[in-house]
């Protein structure tokens, strides 16, 4: 089933989400629930449909270069490695010392040397630990010597996965018009409206013409606010058009967002599936566990076209 908004042949749109999705898909959320469980990843309380509409959006992935904006440790990149894709992961925290049991189950690397550290400096890192006794060392050593060894052995996810630390508003070792899809889930949020008018253009920089910026956020009815809990913006509908450069034309079922409100906070299956992090603390955005949104989850489509044409606003620019 085709998610994007009816609108442009481009297929570009602002989509708030319908938890009806979960209901039409309940073997594709489950997959990402149980992946995040096997690698010990926290999903945030709107993931799953985050995760259908950005695979929905994308489609068949095996041997696309995707760029993962925002990954952190998150799961989408390693759904997509499992399925083929080349992936350039990128982040503004250090991954470079990557626990083991993603090097176990993955081809990873880092874009540049400092990005990922090789397994020896891992080992080295457990021997050189002053805080330990030289028991404990010893212990840590061959620890992780038997964890190098299975990480060189096992056999790997199809696809490969690079490591980049950088801020997405300057990807200055990627290529322009180097990858086919550029993703971001629940990632570009974490940054005030004006930063985002700056990181969109360089997503759409390194993208090729024809190919697809799949984006998830936060979505305001109103204004755009701050939500604290989450440390993330909210951003109202003419907010993402100015940022993402997308005119008027382009299809939005905002004027539905009370309705779409409604269905998200009785949705037994979001409720239910609440991740177990949320119940551990009061400084989140579900504090101990209670169901209680604030706001709604959005999509946003961007297709990089061929060539702007005479006298259009090319992508990324401010639209009035």
């Amino acid at each position: 089933m085709r998610v994007a908004l009816p609108g442009r042949a481009d297929g570009s749109a602002i989509e708030l989400f319908d938890v009806r999705w979960l209901e039409e898909e309940p073997a594709g959320w489950r997959a990402f629930q149980a992946l995040a469980g096997r690698l010990g990843i926290g999903l945030g309380w709107h993931y799953l449909l985050d995760l259908i509409w950005i695979t929905r959006n994308l489609g068949p992935v095996p041997g696309l270069t995707i760029l993962d904006a925002g990954a952190g440790l998150g799961v989408l990149q390693w759904w997509l490695a499992e399925r083929g894709a080349r992936v350039i992961s990128v982040d503004r925290q250090d991954r470079s010392d990557l626990p083991g049991r993603f090097r176990l189950r993955y081809r990873v690397s880092g874009l540049r040397a400092t990005d990922l550290k090789p397994l020896a400096a891992q080992v080295a890192n457990r021997w050189g630990d002053a805080s330990r006794g030289p028991g404990k060392r010893v212990a840590a050593i061959v620890r992780s010597l038997g964890s190098a060894g299975l990480v060189l052995l096992t056999p790997k996810a199809e696809g490969r996965i690079w490591l980049y630390r950088a801020d997405l508003a300057d990807l200055r070792d990627v290529e322009s018009e180097s990858v086919d899809a550029v993703v971001s889930l629940s990632a570009l949020e974490h940054n005030p409206p004006d930063v985002l008018a700056q990181i969109v253009p360089e997503l759409l920089r390194v993208l090729k013409p024809g190919g697809v910026l799949l984006a998830t956020l936060a979505a305001a009815e109103g204004a755009d606010w701050y939500h604290e809990p989450s440390r993330g913006w909210c951003y109202s509908e003419e907010s993402l058009r100015r940022c993402f450069g997308l005119p008027h034309d382009v299809a939005s079922n905002y004027g539905s967002y009370a309705e779409y409100f409604a269905r998200l906070t009785a949705s037994e299956v979001l409720r239910d599936n609440l991740p177990a992090h949320y119940f551990q603390s009061g400084d989140n955005g579900m504090p101990w566990g209670i169901w209680d949104p604030k706001y709604m989850p959005v999509g946003v489509r961007v297709t990089k076209p061929a060539a702007a044409a005479e006298g259009e606003a090319p992508p990324g620019a401010e639209v009035s």
